[in-house]
């Protein structure tokens, strides 16, 4: 077992240097069934006076179903070794096609809410939903850096909020 755990509070990831390089694998469902997929947004930090996670999840995603049906979820920030591998295929390939962690080696772990995470992370969140709202293409103030995200590339994300409720640290 690589992973142990840690006070939350005392936990500091880079996370502006993790998001958008190393990158990151979202998580949900249970031991009976689950998917990942690789995420290069995310939001850490403080709201409602608790410490939260905040994710985006486009409805045509194998994981959407995941994170609907279910009241947990994880972030497991992958060693960049992994880039070209796992950060590769699981975010090209569907879960519905493939079994993404056996293909990619992975162990599930199991925190609170029965949610998975991989033992090979460098860092794991385990968070509990707390709020989900559709973003809104209306509500865009400046659109051409964001807007090139949506059109022919699939529908407007699913915000997820959860706060964060475990961490786990090598």
């Amino acid at each position: 077992m690589n992973l142990h755990p840690v006070d939350f509070r005392t936990l500091t990831p880079e996370i502006f240097q993790v998001f958008g390089t190393q990158n990151a694998l979202l998580t949900a469902g249970d031991r009976n069934g689950c998917n990942t997929m690789t995420i290069g947004w995310c939001q850490l930090g403080r709201l409602w006076s608790i410490p939260v996670c905040t994710v985006y999840v486009r409805p045509e995603r194998y994981t959407y179903q995941f994170m609907e049906s279910h009241d947990y979820f994880t972030i497991s920030v992958m060693p960049l070794s992994h880039k070209q591998t796992t950060m590769q295929v699981c975010g090209t390939q569907s879960g519905r096609d493939i079994n993404k962690i056996k293909e990619c080696g992975l162990t599930l772990r199991y925190g609170a809410g029965d949610a998975p995470f991989f033992d090979e992370a460098e860092w794991v969140l385990v968070c509990k939903k707390l709020y989900a709202q559709d973003l809104n293409e209306n509500c865009v103030l400046q659109g051409e850096n964001i807007l090139r995200h949506y059109g022919a590339k699939g529908g407007w994300h699913r915000v997820y909020t959860g706060e964060v409720v475990e961490a786990y640290t090598k």
